[in-house]
Formats: structure tokens, C-alpha cells, sequence
């Protein structure tokens, strides 16, 4: 991989993130299957679609800059993510020990996700990508929104309740 300008640096992030997006539409719908608390699994299965819209703003930023995109490298960093996250899935716990693990999980992601947006924006507001920079700032609030909600429910209810297991 060669990056000599910043245009190079900021079509590897959106590839990055794209990758990343695509790995975490795959695991969302198992880490709802694997979660017992109702909200916890609407919340994941809601922001399986914003995942897939996020992806798709991706999409587009990299097809306005005359960007292929149907095979980019594989993010690492989400990847490891979802490995850690599939383990977990596959231990012995009661159900709300396993719900306040997969939040910690899914904010393992979000926090991901909210760094590489946060980076890829900036990168477009450098390079003068107005469009770019106003899809990514949507997609950074929505991450940004999942994270608060993901902790709301941890704190509120899910935490709670795996605290009161003996």
C-alpha cells in the first residue's frame, strides 16, 4: 500500500471504515441473538440499519471520488473487535452477565467507530470535501448516539441486573 498525499490517506480511511462497516453488519444481527434483555436486542437490530446506511454513505463518498470500492482490504482493528465479542458470545454466563459483557463489547466498537470518523471527517474538511465531511458528521452523531444509549441501558437496567446475580 503506497499513501503520498492526503487525498491517498483519506480514500484508505474510507476504505478502512467501509471494511469495517461491512464486518459489523454480519456480527450485529449474532450479537442480537446472543443478547436476552428486549431493549438490548432492538438496539442492536436498530443499529444494524444504521450500520448498513453507514456503509452506504461510505459508498458514496468514495463514488464521488471516483473510487472503487467492491474489494478493499479488511480493517483489522474491527475485525479483532469482533473476534474478542465472538468469544464472549461463546461463554458460560447467566444472561445478565452476558448482556452487560456485550454492551462493554458493542462500546468497544462504537468507540472504534467514533475515532475513525472523527479522523476521516476531519480529513475531508482538510481536503475541502464538504459533501464528504457533512455525511461523516452525520454518521460520527449516530455513533455518538449509540454509545450514549448503549450506556443508558447499561447504567438503568442491564448493569442492575447483572449485579443482583448471586
Amino acid at each position: 500500500m503506497k499513501i503520498e498525499t492526503m487525498n491517498d490517506a483519506f480514500v484508505h480511511e474510507l476504505k478502512d471504515l467501509l471494511s469495517a462497516e461491512r464486518q459489523l453488519i454480519k456480527a450485529l444481527p449474532k450479537m442480537a441473538k446472543a443478547s436476552h434483555n428486549e431493549k438490548l436486542v432492538a438496539g442492536f437490530k436498530e443499529h444494524l440499519a444504521e450500520t448498513q446506511e453507514h456503509a452506504a454513505r461510505l459508498e458514496k463518498i468514495l463514488t464521488s471520488l471516483d473510487e472503487t470500492f467492491s474489494r478493499v482490504e479488511k480493517c483489522k482493528a474491527m475485525e479483532g473487535l469482533i473476534a474478542e465479542g465472538s468469544e464472549l458470545m461463546e461463554a458460560e454466563a447467566p444472561p445478565e452477565i452476558m448482556d452487560a459483557m456485550l454492551i462493554g463489547a458493542a462500546q468497544r466498537v462504537e468507540h472504534y467507530e467514533i475515532a475513525a470518523y472523527g479522523t476521516a471527517r476531519t480529513f475531508a474538511r482538510q481536503l475541502g470535501e464538504t459533501d464528504a465531511e457533512k455525511l461523516l458528521q452525520m454518521t460520527l452523531d449516530e455513533e455518538g448516539a449509540t454509545d450514549k444509549k448503549l450506556t443508558e441501558l447499561a447504567e438503568t437496567v442491564v448493569n442492575l441486573e447483572a449485579a443482583e446475580v448471586a
